[in-house]
């Protein structure tokens, strides 16, 4: 089983940054991608960051310019960055590990931590 566990959220003033970490334990495939989502109260769970093994990265149009994910290989572990942080932002990010297989595709979610953009 693939446990992932978060650490780095909090509360933070308009203008902020918080980095974001989610370490990877357990039998992770070659292929896969490791990613950040969010869910803010009423929302749907949207996509905010991923990035694949070899570094090809993508982001939400609302994170554009202000966040940054990254990953050390080493450790399976994900990073986000997150600069110029505005009270939108606000949400529980949710690490993600996909796994790709030829059939068929396997989630797997951290906690959760909250991230909190206030005055």
């Amino acid at each position: 089983q693939v446990q992932l566990v978060e650490s780095g959220g909090g509360l933070v003033q308009p203008g902020g940054s918080l980095r974001l970490s989610c370490a990877a334990s357990g039998s992770i495939f070659s292929s896969y991608v490791m990613g950040w989502y969010r869910q803010a109260p009423g929302k749907q769970r949207e996509l905010v960051a991923a990035i694949r093994s070899g570094g090809t990265t993508n982001y939400a149009d609302s994170v554009k310019g202000r966040f940054s994910i990254s990953r050390d290989n080493t450790k399976n572990t994900v990073y986000l960055q997150m600069n110029s942080l505005k009270p939108e932002d606000t949400a529980v990010y949710y690490c993600n590990v996909k796994l790709l297989f030829t059939d068929r595709n396997y989630d797997y979610w951290g906690q959760g931590t909250q991230v909190t953009v206030s005055s």
